[in-house]
């Protein structure tokens, strides 16, 4: 016989298509909470930014005052006199628009290691 039956092929076709039509409406798809930026209330009273440069060089600043130059490995040390105890004071990084994630992603590392609480990301609105 040199012809090939196509009825059994239609068959499985058919069973597979009638299994994924009523398994369909009972799956359930996964809800992914993206974090969103909002808008805060009220600035808090003092803020400490950690400034990434283009050259990945490191700057601090105290609200808004003139910048700092720091070092990686002392920036934590900087971050906590700069707290002076006060834990809910926060830190923000911000980072120029041709820096390496790696290296904005090194800074937050380095203040979570050394147990700084509040660090966030500085995000340029409306662009």
């Amino acid at each position: 016989m040199n012809e090939i039956n196509m009825v059994p092929f239609i068959d499985v076709m058919l069973v597979l298509l009638i299994i994924f039509m009523v398994t369909a409406p009972l799956i359930t798809t996964g809800i992914v909470e993206v974090p969103t930026v909002g808008r805060s209330s009220q600035r808090p009273p003092s803020v400490i930014e950690v400034i990434v440069g283009a050259d990945e060089k490191l700057r601090l600043r105290l609200d808004g005052g003139s910048p700092e130059a720091v070092t990686l490995p002392r920036l934590a040390a900087r971050v906590q006199a700069l707290q002076a105890g006060q834990a809910e004071v926060p830190v923000i990084i911000s980072g120029d628009r041709r820096v390496r994630y790696e290296a904005v992603m090194k800074v937050m590392s380095t203040l979570q290691q050394a147990r700084i609480a509040r660090v966030g990301l500085m995000v340029k609105q409306g662009e």
